[in-house]
């Protein structure tokens, strides 16, 4: 049984076949997916349908744009320059792929590795990190989970504390995970620059992590591209963009990539 850890797919469903044609992808293998499931891509609504019906073959954490699905089904969120979301909303089983993308996990972690969409803060160690993505997902999961979306965006506090309780506790937990590209050492988060570069007195957050024997897997900055360190697995190589879709054999990590022709121009992530 082989594990592949998969890149942002972001719709583009042609592609995330190609690319287990590559694997091979077989019936005992599984698939990890580090988030960003939907949108830019011209396909989220046949990959949602995939990967859910893959069952416990796939594991997939929350992403941003994941998220973004999920508020604008619910009402809380207007569509965005660049979505493609509309086939999924105007699809028959919109309710019950939609409430299956919102009970995903936020973090996912065995076997040597921990996965999450965009990363973690320097004060979280892994075991802490699945604490609190716990009470995000708990949030998402309960019969009040429409209280919590209508909380869940913005960027303050913009930093961890333990001392956090209630939305602002959890929109921490959610901006660090879905959103974050930089950090202080102190832990304060920077949502505004988009490329490779920190801005002063910034750091990427996964410089600033604390040693543990465990590989980060994770997604979201098509801008940083593909990089694989003893550590770190960052899987987005901007497939949506026209880059690559990227799947990493975690058992003797082996890098398989297809072409992918490219969806979006420019455009925020």
């Amino acid at each position: 049984m082989a594990t592949y850890a998969i890149g942002d797919v972001q719709g583009c469903f042609d592609e995330l076949q190609a690319l287990l044609a590559e694997l091979p992808f077989g019936k005992a293998d599984r698939l990890w997916f580090v988030g960003d499931l939907v949108n830019r891509g011209p396909k989220s609504l046949e990959v949602l349908r995939f990967v859910r019906d893959l069952g416990d073959r796939a594991v997939t954490v929350l992403g941003n744009h994941d998220l973004h699905l999920v508020t604008q089904h619910e009402g809380f969120e207007r569509p965005r320059k660049g979505d493609t979301l509309d086939d999924v909303l105007a699809a028959p089983d919109r309710r019950e792929l939609v409430g299956w993308l919102r009970t995903r996990p936020l973090m996912h972690a065995s076997a040597g590795y921990a996965m999450v969409h965009a990363g973690l803060l320097p004060q979280w160690t892994i075991d802490k990190a699945l604490g609190l993505a716990g009470e995000v997902e708990a949030a998402l999961a309960a019969p009040d989970y429409r209280d919590f979306l209508a909380n869940m965006y913005g960027s303050q506090p913009d930093r961890w504390s333990d001392a956090l309780t209630g939305w602002d506790r959890l929109r921490v937990i959610v901006n660090a995970m879905t959103r974050m590209r930089f950090s202080t050492r102190e832990g304060k988060m920077d949502f505004r620059a988009r490329g490779a570069a920190a801005p002063p007195g910034y750091h990427a957050w996964f410089d600033l992590r604390p040693k543990e024997n465990v590989t980060l897997l994770c997604g979201h900055w098509s801008a940083l591209g593909l990089k694989l360190t003893e550590r770190l697995a960052a899987l987005d190589s901007g497939c949506v963009w026209g880059g690559r879709l990227s799947a990493l054999r975690l058992e003797e990590r082996r890098l398989f990539q297809v072409p992918c022709p490219g969806y979006q121009a420019a455009g925020e992530e």
